[in-house]
């Protein structure tokens, strides 16, 4: 007669839940009920979106050991406010270019190749999600890359901002 197995998750249910825990870190999914306050639907207004503040999620975490470490060269997925708009950088490939705050202690700047992808058309305090390349600064680094690569030979990155993808 076959004993009976005892309920649990056992070592490859720990892994599974502990995998997914650290994949929505990274990915700044929050898998938490939101909570909504007395006669709110849930609905964002327009307002609420421009809200300045800056978020945590993503891999600001990661921008942060890349900046110790004097580290470049790697993707990273943020979500910052922009603080300021600057001039375009119209010398060869032109960028838009404008800083945003990942963190109370962060800002990067964001060079954002207008001949390969879309201007974003941005204003001081909006909010956005960005797939850039970091590269380290001692103002706390650059993120660029943040459109589709036209020769396919690395990935893309891309500038989520209003519900519209800009890569």
């Amino acid at each position: 007669m076959a004993k009976p197995k005892k309920a649990g998750l056992g070592i490859g249910g720990i892994v599974l839940v502990l995998a997914i825990v650290l994949l929505t870190r990274v990915l700044g999914i929050d898998l938490a009920p939101a909570e909504d306050g007395p006669g709110e639907s849930g609905a964002t207004s327009r307002s609420a979106e421009r809200t300045p503040r800056a978020d945590t999620t993503g891999d600001a975490g990661l921008v942060e050991d890349l900046f110790a470490e004097q580290r470049s060269g790697v993707m990273v997925t943020v979500r910052g406010e922009v603080v300021h708009i600057l001039p375009d950088d119209n010398e060869g490939s032109r960028h838009q270019r404008f800083l945003i705050e990942i963190s109370r202690d962060r800002t990067l700047l964001v060079a954002h190749n207008i001949d390969l992808a879309e201007r974003v058309p941005l204003d001081e305090g909006d909010t956005l999600l960005l797939r850039g390349q970091y590269e380290w600064t001692e103002k706390g680094g650059t993120l660029h890359w943040t459109h589709h690569d036209p020769g396919k030979r690395r990935e893309g990155g891309w500038i989520e901002h209003d519900g519209v993808r800009y890569e």
